[in-house]
């Protein structure tokens, strides 16, 4: 049944005020969001029931402004669509195209180079001794499932509710097979789609591209992608072909791909690798593609959801959040509900894999008291680095009006 939303006590407004006052320290970010989302038959996702008794809400994340979720907004580079993450179900982590996010649309210039341009094509040249064309209805043709495969945005944050975030199943071909034909003469490759709008931007560049190392490629698994979930990618999301690189961000999957082109080691880096510089951990404004690192998605983790539970007339809570990224062969997730407290080992955590998905966890939390709380996670001993981890970024914050 649903609830109508409580008159704020000055105690709820210095707990809002304290909650935003600890994450603007460290994000620098406003205030939203309702105490208690109420559960609605038919609206709530149906995990499995870690307590004998009755689901009674979801705590709503504090300090997270406003944003619709799962609704596609705006146009061109401005486009967006946020993933609701809260109903993501165990056992069924793939999302459906239209629930996965956008970060940018279909250009709307992209209808005139389908008009006269058929079919399309992929050219591959440049230092090559075979340079060919690849046609979009050739790749489809020789496509094969390359399993479920994570993307995420490298601007993804918490006023966004996190929501530049998916995953699903990929299919393609390699792009270690198509280089391999083109008999390359170079070890660095740059990958350009088409990027015209017509419609300005207020804070997004046009230029699709981006330069690697040909090893790299071939160690990610990367493909040209022709198919989500088994059917055609839609134009959103880069039909007619486009870019998936397995454990980088996502800016890197060039949409809409036109022309693979090997170059030489001192190429320029493009508009689109230094707009994403600093997001994607690079130290430096670098100039040269080879000074850039691999952007690849170090481990992170991030509560989804916070679940209040009625059991015996006593309440408890259930954490659920995801894990992904890096290597998660090794290191301990671990979680705190104030900065001064200790962390504790999470109680159904994710399994130690090493995989290009995500994958959910669970931590049954007993609060002493009511009031606000931060959830931080942690790493501990973890195999590589966790910047975001450790900069807080993930940490998220609710308000417990009951024990």
């Amino acid at each position: 049944m649903a609830r109508s939303e409580p008159v704020m006590s000055e105690s709820n407004r210095s707990r809002r005020r304290f909650l935003t006052g600890a994450l603007t320290a460290g994000v620098g970010i406003g205030l939203g969001g309702r105490r208690l989302q109420a559960i609605a038959a038919g609206q709530t996702p149906e995990l499995t029931k870690p307590f004998d008794g009755a689901l009674v809400g979801q705590l709503a994340f504090q300090a997270e402004p406003q944003q619709p979720l799962g609704v596609r907004l705006h146009e061109g580079l401005d486009t967006r669509l946020y993933a609701d993450l809260s109903r993501l179900q165990e056992g069924s982590l793939a999302m459906s195209e239209d629930r996965l996010y956008i970060r940018t649309g279909v250009p709307d210039r992209l209808a005139e180079r389908l008009d006269t341009v058929s079919p399309w094509t992929v050219d591959v040249g440049g230092r090559t001794r075979a340079p060919f064309a690849l046609s979009a209805v050739d790749i489809d043709g020789r496509a094969r499932a390359s399993g479920e495969i994570l993307l995420e945005c490298a601007g993804n944050h918490r006023a966004l509710h996190f929501g530049l975030l998916g995953s699903g199943l990929w299919s393609g071909v390699p792009v270690s097979e198509i280089l391999e034909k083109a008999a390359p003469a170079s070890e660095w490759v740059l990958i350009e789609g088409f990027d015209h709008h017509s419609l300005p931007s207020t804070n997004s560049e046009a230029g699709c591209s981006w330069i690697f190392r040909r090893r790299d490629l071939d160690a990610s698994g990367a493909l040209l992608a022709t198919r989500f979930n088994d059917a055609p990618l839609t134009p959103d999301h880069g039909s007619p072909v486009r870019l998936v690189i397995p454990g980088w961000y996502a800016c890197c999957s060039v949409k809409w791909v036109t022309n693979i082109e090997m170059v030489e080691d001192n190429h320029p880096a493009t508009s689109q690798m230094k707009e994403f510089a600093a997001r994607t951990h690079q130290s430096d404004v670098l100039e040269r593609a080879a000074d850039f690192r691999p952007a690849t998605i170090e481990r992170s983790a991030l509560p989804i959801r916070v679940e209040k539970w009625r059991v015996d007339g006593a309440i408890r809570y259930r954490v659920v959040g995801l894990d992904w990224g890096g290597d998660r062969s090794r290191g301990q997730l671990q979680i705190r509900f104030r900065p001064e407290g200790a962390y504790e080992t999470v109680s159904h955590p994710p399994p130690p894999v090493e995989n290009p998905r995500w994958e959910i966890w669970s931590h049954t939390w007993l609060p002493s008291q009511p009031g606000p709380y931060l959830l931080q996670l942690r790493v501990h001993n973890a195999a590589g680095p966790t910047r975001r981890l450790d900069s807080n970024h993930f940490t998220r914050a609710v308000i417990v009006d009951e024990v």
